[in-house]
């Protein structure tokens, strides 16, 4: 009897802590003591626990701790939450589960614990390679810690490295970006990510660069500088031997990030902790964002009967909020936009197989019109954004949306 193979399942782990708030950041995070850390580590094991009741019919591809700062996290913590993601889950053999790490934050002897553990690829914070420039972010790390914990993670086993860089930085020059461009590549990580800044309502940049630049803080590159900026990571990293497979991320061949194809493809994710998003049988939702709400909750859930249905909804409180039934409309439109992050595009077959109307039927007259501005290619089964197309991909996107 021939048995029925399961679905692929990827696994968000939110850590809501960080030892200084960075200065351009709005993600759910907050400084915190170990006593904070540990009894947070204890409500998301009951989580992990509970969801894994709606997961039998899963297999897990990958696992990513985010965050927030994850190697903040001790030993012991991190060791505990991946013995409960391995007892109560099926994890694919070769499944690719990263964390998250902070320069000033991570250890060798952590980073060592970590691997044994299981965790078998990191993403590492850099951002730039100037000081200076890491010191109007906020961040707390210099380039020279950066070094060292890129050679302790090599030391420690971890043979998948991402490294997060940032263009657009205040008082960045082209110059001091493309140093910071260079002396990555010149790491040989496998993966690299590199993002532009976006200035991010409450945060401080918002209050400095939101509406109008004060004159007292370094300025933002201008849009040619950042142009420019954008242009030049193509061409070093496609020549250092990088292809560029999402909008933002590079990789080395077979070395792309299979958490984040998860969510470009719309495979089903979970994500578990406080704030974390979910897509997850046919639904939409979020955990709750107060941290003390979230472990209330779960400390009160005694046994697994307590959840009465997926979206979590327990006798009382709801773990689960902003919880929505995507509809056929908007699954075409998820389909489209997340699909055409990807530098392969989309495919037309699978989206006549998926929803049973052809893309044209639905998407037509916004196809053509995009194909004549050369903001996209089509070739045989293929839909994909153009060079130009790629510079102004969210223009690209809002026209699918308001179609």
């Amino acid at each position: 009897m021939k048995t029925r193979s399961k679905q692929p399942l990827s696994i968000y782990i939110h850590i809501p802590f960080c030892k200084q708030k960075c200065l351009y950041c709005d993600f759910l995070s907050a400084p915190s003591g170990f006593k904070e850390r540990e009894s947070y580590v204890k409500a998301l094991l009951r989580e992990i626990s509970l969801m894994a009741e709606a997961c039998r019919e899963y297999q897990v591809i990958s696992v990513f701790f985010g965050g927030g700062t994850p190697s903040l996290l001790g030993k012991s913590q991190m060791e505990r939450i991946m013995s409960a993601i391995r007892k109560d889950y099926e994890l694919m053999e070769n499944a690719e589960i990263t964390a998250e790490c902070n320069p000033a934050t991570a250890t060798f002897d952590k980073l060592k614990a970590y691997r044994l553990c299981g965790i078998n690829r990191l993403s590492i914070g850099l951002q730039s390679a100037s000081d200076t420039e890491l010191k109007e972010l906020g961040r707390i790390h210099t380039y020279r810690q950066f070094l060292e914990t890129y050679e302790n993670a090599r030391k420690a086993g971890f043979t998948n490295i991402n490294v997060d860089i940032m263009a657009a930085l205040p008082g960045q020059t082209l110059f001091s970006y493309l140093d910071t461009v260079n002396k990555v590549i010149a790491l040989n990580p496998e993966h690299i990510s590199a993002y532009s800044l976006i200035i991010e309502e409450g945060t401080p940049f918002f209050a400095r660069y939101g509406r109008q630049t004060d004159e007292k803080y370094p300025p933002l590159p201008d849009e040619n500088t950042e142009r420019m900026m954008y242009d030049k990571t193509n061409l070093l990293l496609q020549k250092a031997g990088f292809h560029r497979y999402e909008i933002s991320n590079f990789a080395k061949k077979g070395r792309e990030c299979r958490h984040n194809l998860t969510y470009w493809n719309g495979t089903d994710y979970v994500g578990l902790g406080v704030g974390a998003s979910s897509y997850f049988q046919g639904y939409r939702y979020k955990n709750i964002s107060d941290v003390y709400k979230y472990k209330e909750i779960l400390f009160s859930m005694k046994k697994k009967k307590d959840v009465l249905q997926i979206p979590f909804v327990t006798r009382g409180d709801r773990l689960h909020e902003d919880i929505q039934k995507l509809s056929t409309e908007e699954k075409m439109e998820e389909f489209l936009f997340l699909g055409l992050r990807l530098k392969k595009g989309i495919s037309v077959a699978d989206f006549q197989k998926q929803f049973g109307r052809t893309i044209d039927e639905i998407y037509g007259n916004v196809i053509e019109s995009c194909i004549r501005e050369k903001l996209l290619i089509r070739k045989n089964d293929r839909l994909y954004l153009s060079k130009r197309g790629t510079d102004v991909a969210n223009y690209v996107m809002a026209q699918f949306l308001l179609s």
